[in-house]
Formats: C-alpha cells, structure tokens, sequence
C-alpha cells in the first residue's frame, strides 16, 4: 500500500483550475496540473483495502492500489505499465470520466476518497511527457483482416487491441477525423484534441489503418462490402438518435439539438470553416434543456461564446446535495453535480417541463413551462403533475436540446447488415462473445449498450476484441 498512516496524516487534494473570468476567454482546458511530489503524497492515502472496492467500481477494473503506491515510491514508469494494462487511454478517462471508482473508495464514506482520478491523470501524462510511450507493433501478423467502424473510445480501444495481436485492422469513420464524440462531441475546454491525435499515431505506427470521411451504409459504402472484404466486423458508433421535444413551436428557427452545436465549434477550434448554418450564442439569451454531461458542455460553451444569459431546464426534480452513504456507498450515487460549466455561470432549474416555444417573424423568442410535483404512486413509480400555477416564460433566442440519445441511428448500415436489435433499439449482442445474429458481426459500446460513458465504451471495446481475436484464431491472449 501506499503510507500506512497516509489517510491519516494527508488531505484530500486536487489539481487547481486557471480562474472563471480567465477560462471563458479560452477553449483550451484550463486545470493546473500538480507537481510530483503533491501527487505522490495523493497516492500515500491509498489504503489498499482488503476488498478494493475502487476496483469495482472502475468499468475497466483499474488496478487502483497498485499504481497508487508505486506513484507514492516516484516508480512513475511502472505506475505507467499498470495503469495501460487494463486502459487503453487514461489520459482520455483522466480528463472526462466522472470517476466511479472515487464514489467506491473506502475513504469516500467520509467524503474524503483518494484523488484517483487525478493521479491517473498525473501518470498518463508524464508519460507522454517521457517518452515512455511508443507503438507496441505486433512480432507477428495473423493474415486475418477486420473492420472496425466508429471511431470513438470502443473503435479505438478495439482496433488497438485487434493490432497488438497482429491483425490488419481498417478503421472506419465517416467525420473528416477519428475520435468520435471525442472529437465532435466533448469541447476542448475539457478535452485537447491532441491527446487523441497522439493515440491516433500510436496506433498508426502499431499498423491500424484509419480511413475518415467513409459512411458504412451510406450511398457510396454499402455495408455488404465489409463482410466480402473482411474476415470480421465490429460495429462500434454511437447511440447517435437524439430524444426529441414535440411540443408546439418546435419548428422555430433557433431551436437546435446539441449535437448539431457542439461539433460547430470544435470545427472552428480546429481551424475550420462552418460549412453548416452557422448557430452561436454570442449576444443571446440562452436555454440548455437536459442536466447532463451534453448539456453542460453546451453550457461551458455557449459561455464562451458570449451569451447574455444561460438557463438550464431539467425535467428531473433537485437531487440531494448530499447522498446517504451508508444506504449508497460504495455505489454511485445519486446528487446534486456542479460542473465547472455551472460554476462558470448559468441558472439552473430542476422539475420544469416545456410546454412551448413562442417566436417573431419565425425565429424562437420565448420558451413557456411549467413546474412538475414528482410523486411516487401505489407502485412505486415515479408520476408527474403540474403544479397550478407554475407556469413561467423565460426569454430564449437560442434553445440546445440536450435530452440523451435514444438508441443508434438504424437506416443505412444496421438495415444493409439486417442485424438484430433490442427491445431498446440497440445492437443485440452478450458482454461474452459480443457478437451479433450474423457470426461475422460483433457490436461493442454505445452501439450495443446505449448512450453511456467513455470508460465503458474503453471496456467493452477491450472486450469485444478479445471476442473477436477468439472467433478468428480459436483462442485468445488478449485481456478482458
């Protein structure tokens, strides 16, 4: 473990973050890292419990005790070696996973749990920072080809894993760059795009072959192609069907879902030119409707950006500031979360409902709602009613509906493949063999199991490869 009397003697740090007023001026992210010596004293407090429930709680199983002690004895290398061997890219959950495993720390059952999540970080990019970390090509080539097409967190941890054990990998991505919902999904302000560009070359140099701007499905790409071509397929894009808002006025111009915002201005931190209908907040007063992560980003953003005034709507009621830890622990818990998006400042609002959008000359002015009184019937099912007399207006020249995503998009590649769905919607496949209803077809992350975090798609991606490397060798090396 790390000092024995670590948790006793050191408080829970974590690293700073450059002022509000500054930050809203960038789109670059804006913690201040620790120094080493600040990190190893984090590491210290690790107990090493005899049930590490941290471990658990991590959808990868994170090796969490071990990499903390040694980054307590400055083995920052070795440190390194165990964090990579169950996570393909920490420096990406260090940075946007809302950190499960420091809900299930020991410590956190009086709030005070290890600052996991900040020493991943820490010894993710030291290593880059290094050096130590390099392509890790196979000593053999299996002659076996696969497809993997989507390139987020699954696509990637899959095609990575495919590589390592020497198959030819293709990567497909129908944006104009890999990372997925990291790339176009997830602002820069919490996610550089350059520590996806490193990987990306990473796993170039480990012989994965990428090819954007190619849609599986669409006119020019039909999905037939990938089974004539290839001895196995992994479908690995997103739940990318938004929920939608059918009430009245949804037609006004100014109402956008976040998905067609966000990406806009990645684009323009890349460099690029707006191709689409240009939407901006600068100058207006906005409204986020959903409390999530998609609708935080929107947040942080639309801040940035310049608007006059940002109000976020949740349907859900307030939740607790506090959780009850003996009930809770070591599960994750259900509270109130301030992102730094909130801090950054917006007005927020729990169990509102949209009734309308009122507008002017075709272009939204106004969103009417009204309260909601949450109660549980004989059942114990969650029921709505309308509180008389709650009815509000908010002015709202643009509105960003941030409501999660429904299940993946099924015209084009999902029919062609005639793949089995869910009752959900999704792609049908088991957490064993992740193979869908046509042998050659395997489904991994939010295409299989629904709109959910990067760490899980890193998960099932790992899995499914190893799935997969079975179905085309007979057997497998690879990690689960």
């Amino acid at each position: 473990m790390g000092k024995v009397t670590g948790f006793l003697e050191f408080t829970r740090e974590e690293p700073g973050h450059l002022p509000v007023a500054e930050r809203i001026q960038l789109y670059k992210e804006f913690s201040l890292p620790m120094a080493d010596a600040d990190v190893s004293r984090q590491g210290a407090r690790c107990m090493d419990c005899g049930i590490p429930f941290c471990q658990s709680g991590c959808p990868v199983n994170n090796i969490i005790p071990d990499w903390n002690d040694l980054v307590y004895r400055d083995q920052w290398k070795s440190a390194l070696e165990v964090l990579h061997s169950t996570n393909n890219f920490p420096e990406l959950t260090g940075r946007v996973c809302p950190a499960p495993c420091e809900a299930a720390c020991t410590l956190n059952i009086n709030s005070d749990p290890v600052s996991i999540k900040s020493i991943e970080h820490a010894i993710v990019d030291k290593g880059w920072n290094e050096g130590w970390i390099a392509p890790q090509p196979p000593a053999r080539r299996t002659g076996k080809r696969v497809a993997v097409v989507g390139s987020g967190p699954a696509g990637m941890a899959c095609s990575q894993q495919l590589a390592r054990a020497g198959h030819a990998v293709v990567l497909f991505e129908k944006s104009d760059r890999i990372g997925g919902l990291l790339r176009y999904g997830i602002p820069d302000f919490k996610l550089e795009k350059r520590h996806i560009d490193r990987r990306v070359e990473q796993m170039r140099g480990e012989g994965v072959e990428f090819r954007t701007s190619v849609h599986i499905g669409g006119p020019d790409h039909a999905a037939s192609r990938l089974l004539e071509e290839f001895d196995a397929v992994v479908l690995s894009g997103g739940a990318e069907h938004p929920r939608e808002l059918d009430v009245p006025g949804r037609e006004l111009s100014g109402i956008h879902l976040a998905m067609s915002y966000l990406p806009q201005q990645n684009h323009r931190v890349a460099g690029d030119a707006v191709t689409d209908a240009e939407i901006s907040a600068a100058g207006k007063h906005v409204v986020v409707l959903g409390g999530g992560d998609t609708g935080s980003d929107c947040i942080g953003t639309a801040i940035r950006q310049g608007a006059k005034s940002v109000t976020n709507f949740e349907l859900m009621p307030q939740p607790p500031d506090h959780e009850n830890k003996a009930l809770t622990w070591p599960n994750w818990p259900m509270k109130l979360r301030t992102s730094s998006s909130h801090e950054e400042g917006c007005e927020r609002d729990f169990a509102v409902a949209t009734r309308s959008f009122g507008g002017v000359d075709g272009r939204v002015s106004v969103l009417r709602a009204v309260r909601l009184d949450w109660k549980k019937d004989e059942s114990g099912a969650w029921r709505t009613e309308e509180v008389a007399g709650s009815e509000l207006e908010v002015p709202a020249d643009l509105v960003l509906l941030a409501m999660g995503y429904l299940h993946p998009v099924k015209t084009g590649m999902l029919e062609q493949l005639g793949v089995t769905l869910d009752g959900r919607g999704n792609v049908k496949a088991d957490t064993l063999g992740y193979r869908t209803s046509n042998e050659k077809v395997f489904a991994a992350g939010d295409m299989r199991r629904g709109q959910s975090l990067v760490v899980w798609a890193i998960r099932e991606g790992r899995q499914a490869a190893r799935a997969v490397d079975a179905y085309l060798m007979g057997r497998s090396d690879l990690p689960r």
